[in-house]
């Protein structure tokens, strides 16, 4: 099948590759030329903008860092609205605010183009291994007709209603994400003060009710010392201000994430924010002076 991709990120190129090697043609386009080249030499067309793609493309996938930047390859000049065909679907893989998502949506609509966003949680790692889980927003039909697109980049694929339900969803797993990485932190530092070796307990309590995904990938990499990024600490940031102004919008209590917030701020203000975010556990270490290592 013929696939546009915009968006080759630490996400994207991963994604990229594995719907080449599913025997697909991929037409691709990001602002970084070294991106679109290094796609290239993996087998990818390469195009010189986002309607350029849409000429050619009746599939068209977006991941792109923030509402911004989809607006702009959508709606913007150069755009995939300026040359999509009735009948095109778009699949915004991007992780933005709900309401962008339903903006985006209406003025695809009023070119004939159909539109679902399904952002995706798992990080370069999953990414990498085909196995995202990937969350819908959108016309139930539409997502069923991608489905199969979708189930080469993830291990789940789930419709969770209307359009930005997808990025409601995700805004949800991404709370829930930050105040576990801030959760494993303070406990391994209270731990780690307190004279108990840090693999000690991880071994001893990985295997219980406190055990989570997030902890299996993120305490071998803060024992290690590696914060090489699979995710952001400065996206991290963007998606909890997302899920602020929706739980604003909304009139949801989120206390717990503007507190978390404020970590990933502080972390960013001390030059940290290309780091993983499991780097939280670093403004742990810098308030005790204590590092949590092997």
């Amino acid at each position: 099948m013929q696939i546009g991709f915009i968006g080759l990120g630490i996400m994207g190129k991963p994604m990229v590759r594995n719907l080449l090697k599913a025997g697909h043609e991929l037409h691709v386009y990001d602002i970084e030329q070294k991106y679109v080249s290094e796609m290239e030499a993996a087998g990818a067309v390469p195009e010189i903008s986002s309607a350029a793609i849409a000429a050619k493309c009746r599939l068209i996938i977006t991941m792109l860092p923030n509402s911004e930047h989809v607006k702009a390859a959508v709606m913007g000049k150069d755009g995939i609205l300026e040359q999509a065909q009735p009948g095109t679907i778009l699949v915004d893989m991007s992780s933005i605010a709900p309401l962008a998502s339903k903006e985006i949506c209406e003025a695809c609509e009023k070119k004939e183009v159909r539109m679902i966003d399904a952002p995706v949680s798992g990080g370069e790692p999953k990414a990498v291994d085909g196995t995202l889980s990937i969350m819908a927003g959108g016309d139930e039909a539409v997502f069923e007709e991608v489905y199969d697109i979708l189930s080469v980049l993830g291990s789940s694929a789930v419709h969770c209603g209307a359009i930005g339900a997808g990025n409601t969803t995700k805004l949800a797993n991404q709370i829930i994400v930050a105040l576990n990485i801030a959760a494993v932190s303070e406990a391994f530092m209270l731990s780690t003060k307190a004279g108990v070796e840090p693999e000690k307990v991880f071994d001893a309590i990985k295997g219980g009710l406190a055990g989570s995904t997030v902890m299996n990938a993120k305490i071998p990499m803060i024992l290690d010392g590696n914060f090489e990024p699979g995710f952001k600490i400065d996206l991290h940031i963007k998606d909890l201000r997302n899920a602020i102004n929706t739980g604003n919008a909304q009139g949801a209590f989120l206390p717990l994430t503007t507190q978390v917030m404020e970590i990933l701020q502080t972390l960013h203000a001390d030059g940290l924010g290309d780091s993983d975010h499991s780097a939280i556990v670093r403004f742990y270490e810098k308030v005790t002076g204590t590092e949590i290592r092997k």
